[in-house]
């Protein structure tokens, strides 16, 4: 078993830790659709390459092709958060979804046997490889080194974007930089664990760590065991049950923070019972 599900565990981790991350500012910024978003324009992207360029769908023109659709979205949400207040961000990305994702279904019926949709939704993670894995954790390298070198502004445009904007920050190119970097990490992880599972790393285990703590850096380690739990559980039970072996993981991290939420809550009965004795 360990032989079958280890380095899938690894690219658990190595995906999971730093969209977890992410994942904290998704939350902060209520742009909870953002990673099935980008993830299906990166989809559009490699579609695309296919069709014009003929280029395999793990081709450096593929990968190519796709982070500079996403740059391209990345760029549009960041304007148009800073320019349209008639409607939310989250309505905005809600509404690329709809139109990339009917682009995508329409690139897949003029590109027959191009398998990249279905493989978007389920993931490959059983057949993930060392060079992917480490290309993957060196993209997380450089990703994380942006971040901390500007984490002033970063934290400044998401903790209050409307005072960022009446303070001067140039919050259009940090709201880009955080949609590019975040679409740097989907891009690479997408292909091999799916829409699926990506979003749960990015949004579960943050969700989770903020239901049991409000202490930042608590909340980011909860989150990362969260991960690794729900993780090997998943492979495990796609293992021992023969399953697909990236749904199960998405599960067992949505079944850990219904768990929480549940004990949360009951927690919280006690304590009003309590306050009334």
């Amino acid at each position: 078993m360990i032989e079958m599900i280890g380095l899938p565990f690894l690219a658990c981790l190595a995906f999971g830790i730093p969209l977890s991350y992410f994942g904290f500012q998704v939350l902060k910024r209520e742009i909870i659709f953002i990673d099935i978003a980008l993830a299906q324009v990166a989809a559009v992207g490699s579609i695309v390459a296919h069709l014009v360029f003929d280029a395999e769908e793990d081709s450096l023109l593929a990968y190519s092709l796709s982070f500079t659709f996403i740059a391209l979205m990345a760029l549009f949400y960041a304007v148009t958060r800073k320019r349209i207040v008639q409607i939310s961000i989250e309505a905005v990305i809600g509404l690329s979804y709809a139109i990339t994702a009917a682009a995508a279904m329409f690139l897949v019926g003029v590109a027959p046997g191009h398998a990249h949709a279905e493989e978007m939704l389920a993931g490959n993670l059983l057949w993930v490889t060392w060079p992917h894995l480490i290309a993957s954790v060196i993209v997380a390298i450089i990703v994380f080194t942006v971040v901390l070198l500007f984490r002033k502004p970063f934290h400044e445009t998401c903790a209050d974007y409307d005072h960022a904007l009446a303070q001067g920050h140039k919050v259009v190119w940090w709201d880009f930089l955080f949609y590019l970097l975040l679409g740097a990490l989907i891009t690479v992880s997408v292909r091999v664990a799916g829409v699926v599972v990506v979003f749960g790393f990015l949004i579960l285990p943050a969700t989770t760590a903020v239901l049991i703590s409000r202490s930042v850096r608590t909340q980011m380690f909860l989150a990362w065991i969260v991960l690794a739990i729900g993780s090997a559980v998943g492979l495990a039970f796609s293992y021992r049950f023969d399953f697909s072996i990236g749904p199960p993981v998405a599960f067992f991290l949505g079944v850990i923070l219904g768990a929480v939420a549940i004990v949360r809550r009951l927690l919280n009965l006690k304590k009003e019972a309590e306050r009334t004795c």
